[in-house]
């Protein structure tokens, strides 16, 4: 079963520049978007239905233009939940989970903290989201929550671990945070196949971070430890450039 999370910062613009050929190369069995950046009235949904995905189910935010996931599938769930039935999180359209036989997909997409009114923001809906995490695997143990997370765990994950000490999505409270969410019961994919490798998931626009790989790890397939051994491969996909971020695969031997 293979899984790909990518943040593509607007989907219409995405779909400019290749993202369906992409998509059909990629070839995932479930796809999680975030930062869709679009309502369903302002989509081409059937473009996806072409590529192979006719199963769909978009969550955008109450604000036109900002936030939303969605997940795309090749199989048809047994069950679809849209949000978390928490209005603050609700809202901006952060969260849809899709039930299949023996396993579970959520694709998240966690605020970022760019001013200190969405610091705090951010760290309400982490703690808030780290309790219904730790309830909904207690329903479904065979859960899989990727997306950003808009956290850099430890200093491998980012080019400048020193100097950005002090920057949202690399503070200590936001890693403290991360570390106790991965020991409520879950696995950081990635890092687990591949401990000691530096590689990033998200570079700013700013300043040719890309081309110069000053980046930061913030995306992520968080797998809970019950699926642990059923993880064949988790890696990142720096060749697709579809947004300021790219993807994230792993495969489950389910």
């Amino acid at each position: 079963m293979r899984v790909i999370s990518y943040n593509v910062n607007g989907i219409r613009a995405a779909l400019t520049k290749g993202f369906v050929s992409w998509l059909e190369a990629a070839n995932p069995d479930i796809l999680c978007l975030q930062e869709i950046k679009v309502q369903e009235d302002q989509l081409d949904k059937e473009v996806f239905s072409k590529a192979g995905y006719p199963f769909q189910y978009w969550f955008p935010a109450e604000k036109k233009g900002y936030s939303g996931v969605a997940i795309l599938s090749k199989h048809e769930p047994k069950n679809v939940v849209i949000g978390t039935g928490i209005p603050s999180m609700d809202r901006e359209g952060r969260n849809v989970r899709a039930d299949f036989e023996g396993f579970s997909v959520m694709s998240m997409y966690l605020p970022s903290g760019t001013s200190e009114e969405r610091l705090d923001f951010k760290l309400n809906y982490m703690d808030e989201f780290k309790e219904y995490a730790i309830c909904l695997r207690k329903e479904f143990p065979n859960l899989v929550i990727c997306g950003d997370y808009n956290i850099c765990h430890e200093p491998i994950d980012i080019h400048d671990p020193i100097r950005l000490k002090t920057v949202s999505g690399f503070l200590p409270i936001e890693r403290t945070w991360l570390t106790q969410f991965i020991n409520t019961g879950f696995v950081d994919s990635f890092r687990y196949l591949h401990p000691e490798v530096q590689q990033y998931s998200w570079w700013s626009y700013r300043q040719n971070a890309r081309a110069n790989n000053k980046g930061w790890r913030l995306d992520y397939h968080m797998v809970s430890e019950a699926l642990k051994d059923k993880i064949s491969r988790a890696i990142i996909l720096q060749e697709a450039k579809h947004s300021d971020h790219c993807p994230v695969l792993l495969e489950l031997d389910i």
